[in-house]
């Protein structure tokens, strides 16, 4: 099981992808992310990841202020602030494959999707909240390139759902949507039984403290890629500068997946078991049952994409293209029903009065 990313296979026994998570810690400025770039190269890096944000592919004006691990941000406008042109994309494309690393970069929806595919990327990401955005797994999937998906907050028929959709030229990425994600709830032996039951490469996405406890232990297990967020600074402001590592941290995270492939999994967990104890590593592999973690059940609905209202609908009015979206709902808001209905409920007539920003609900259309 395996997928190539341009001349680079991912899966089987070929060395695991080790990817550095840059997202948006640039703040929109070239030469952060320049730097970046020389942080993830340097730090034993093979790819390093970014984050084309759009403000309304993701969330609504009326989100609000949202707790995030460097405090309450105002997550709409945050994401405005970040928005770049395709030019940003394509020169920093440009720069990390002259440094030698494949570059990739997350789509939350349509527009950035096809910006991505406009610079010719090789693969596009797709995070957690995005996994039931069916019409960007379908828009992402036309694109005959390989599709890496994380999987948080997520059941096995999500992600059954998702990959009918995407088909066979996609990885999934195991992932706990949690900032930290409490190592414990990890279980990492479920991968590959996932990856037997899907039949696609597996790896893990770690939003964990630790530099290396996860990375090394899935790198035994048998992730074929390893996903961890780097920064300049962990002050740095950014969404997620207070949980990544920065460049030293990093490096010693790939240094230890290095040397856990190389060691085989016995090795390796009796090697962690000596550093952070028996009862610390077991609780980290766990049972290998698919279940959403602790840190995620309450997030379920609104972590994930559903029907929402982009401005005030009143009794009466017709569901339609233009006045709804697929967005996360977020902490603020009601959830709405699932993106899998856009089309059903297009047409129809509203039973009652639906808010602006709000989900849409099957009491506002039946």
């Amino acid at each position: 099981m395996s997928i190539n990313i341009g001349e680079r296979t991912v899966g089987n026994r070929s060395p695991c992808l080790i990817i550095a998570e840059a997202g948006t810690s640039h703040h929109g400025d070239l030469d952060a992310a320049y730097s970046l770039i020389d942080a993830a190269r340097t730090s034993g890096a093979d790819c390093v990841k970014f984050q084309l944000v759009y403000a309304d592919e993701i969330c609504h004006p009326r989100t609000g202020a949202v707790e995030l691990p460097g405090g309450k941000v105002d997550l709409y406008a945050s994401f405005k602030a970040l928005e770049r042109d395709e030019g940003f994309y394509l020169l920093l494309k440009e720069r990390a494959e002259a440094s030698g690393l494949l570059f990739l970069c997350t789509a939350f929806g349509l527009r950035s999707a096809r910006i991505l595919k406009g610079i010719g990327v090789k693969a596009v990401k797709i995070a957690s909240p995005e996994l039931n955005h069916f019409p960007l797994l379908e828009e992402t999937a036309s694109y005959n390139i390989p599709l890496i998906l994380s999987t948080g907050v997520s059941r096995l028929g999500d992600i059954e759902t998702a990959l009918s959709v995407t088909g066979a030229d996609t990885a999934i990425l195991h992932c706990i949507t949690a900032y930290p994600a409490p190592e414990d709830e990890y279980n990492l032996r479920l991968l590959p039984p996932l990856s037997d039951l899907f039949g696609v490469p597996v790896g893990v996405s770690d939003h964990s403290a630790d530099p290396v406890l996860v990375p090394a232990l899935s790198a035994a297990v048998g992730a074929r890629i390893i996903e961890k967020h780097i920064t300049l600074s962990n002050e740095g402001g950014g969404l997620d500068d207070p949980i990544a590592l920065p460049p030293s941290a990093f490096a010693l995270m790939a240094a230890e997946v290095r040397r856990a492939e190389e060691a085989g999994y016995e090795e390796t967990v009796l090697s962690m078991k000596k550093r952070y104890g028996e009862g610390r590593v077991e609780k980290v592999l766990g049972d290998g049952v698919k279940r959403l973690a602790a840190s995620e059940q309450n997030n379920y609905r609104t972590t994930r994409r559903s029907i929402h209202a982009l401005t005030d609908i009143d009794r009466g009015g017709l569901f339609t293209q233009h006045n709804t979206a697929i967005l996360r709902t977020e902490k603020n808001l009601r959830p709405g029903i699932g993106p899998e209905y856009l089309s059903l409920i297009c047409g129809k007539s509203a039973k009652r009065p639906v808010p602006e920003g709000e989900g849409i609900t099957w009491e506002d259309v039946i």
